[in-house]
Parts: C-alpha cells; structure tokens; sequence
C-alpha cells in the first residue's frame, strides 16, 4: 500500500486548521485559562512586512535573477521574506509555533485537550 503524499496531507490540515480557527475563534470571547495576546505594535509591524514582501517579490527576484546586490541593498529591509515571523493565529505569539496549524504549542495543547483541532487525539501506547 502506498503512503500518502506527507506534502498533500499537510495542506490539507493546515486548511482545516485555518479553516476552523477563523470559523470559531474569530472576533469570540472564548474563557480560555490563558488567553495571552502579543504587542498589537509587533503584530502590525509584522503585517508590514508582510505587505513590503508582496509588494517587492517580483522586484527582489528580478535583481537576484540579474545578480544585482547592489540593488538588493537599496530594498528595504523589511521587504526580506527571512524578516516575516510566524505567529500563532490566536495569541500572535512567536515562539514554539507549528506551521502546520498555525498555532503556539500553548494553544495547540489546550485547542487539542478539548478535541476542537480536527484529526488531532491525544497518544497513548
């Protein structure tokens, strides 16, 4: 029997994941027992850079394509694809972050003990 492709199974959970965190935790008052949210100034800093990204993508590749560093350097800084930080869709925290949720461990732990994360049970052997 032939295994799945790891790559296709992954799209597909994050889109479920996603899926699920807007439909149910957008905008809600949910009385989780640790309801933490990053800065509202980093997160909007990261949006920026989020929107410089896109608007410089075609540009950067361009002058990478070219061999151009000195245009590279007049860029700006922020419009680097290795500056955008992932954060947890829920709290916007940085660190131990899943990409394939999009989620914290934190919130993944608590979203999961409670069996509200699709296809996600918690192991036992």
């Amino acid at each position: 029997m032939a295994k799945p492709d790891k790559g296709i199974l992954t799209k597909q959970i994050k889109g479920i994941c996603f899926w699920f965190l807007n439909k149910f935790f957008k905008n809600s008052n949910a009385n989780h027992s640790r309801q933490f949210m990053a800065k509202t100034s980093v997160l909007a800093r990261n949006e920026k850079r989020k929107r410089l990204i896109a608007k410089y993508a075609v540009k950067r590749a361009a002058l990478k394509a070219a061999g151009d560093l000195e245009g590279l350097q007049k860029l700006p800084k922020n419009s680097s694809p290795s500056r955008y930080k992932n954060r947890c869709a829920i709290t916007g925290r940085s660190r131990a972050y899943l990409r394939d949720f999009g989620l914290s461990r934190i919130k993944f732990r608590e979203l999961a003990n409670e069996g509200k994360i699709p296809g996600v049970r918690k192991s036992s052997w």
